[in-house]
């Protein structure tokens, strides 16, 4: 009876532990979701800027082109020049941060691919310790039949 008790903790535990595992996949795969659309929202953002950018180059030679009009234009010109500076210095931040979140993401794929094997582990573990419960408990079963047996077979003597 102890021994089925004591089965039968390990076989909680193993539960346990096996749902605390897929609790921690859940919230592992969804922060890979968020880190997918932050990506995402970031890859946008950089064509957002490079369009921007673009825009800011072309108005810096159309301003460049005008520049011998008159110093309107020189200081014209050297406004666009620091707003394009500006725009390649957020694209530089931009290209870092995402840089950094791929190098996140890819550690938590990593992180999840780990967490994935140890669940499966924990669910052979738990297979294990199931297929054990029942031959015990069928041992268990054989033996009080027997034991029933015996007793009947003593009564009639």
């Amino acid at each position: 009876m102890q021994k089925m008790n004591q089965l039968r903790t390990e076989a909680d535990t193993a539960i346990s532990r096996a749902e605390d595992a897929e609790a921690k996949n859940k919230k592992y795969e969804q922060a890979l979701l968020e880190k997918d659309q932050e990506i995402t929202s970031l890859q946008h953002r950089l064509g957002v800027l490079d369009a921007e950018l673009e825009k800011a180059e072309q108005n810096v030679a159309t301003h460049k082109s005008a520049s011998a009009e008159g110093e309107q234009s020189k200081q014209t010109s050297e406004l666009l020049t620091r707003k394009v500076q500006l725009l390649e210095e957020e694209l530089d931040a931009a290209e870092k941060n995402l840089k950094e979140t791929v190098e996140r993401l890819r550690q938590v794929d990593v992180k999840a691919e780990h967490f994935e094997r140890q669940v499966s582990r924990v669910e052979q573990e738990r297979d294990a310790w199931e297929k054990k419960f029942e031959e015990s408990e069928q041992k268990y079963r054989k033996s009080q039949a027997d034991l029933a047996e015996l007793e009947a077979s003593m009564q009639d003597l």
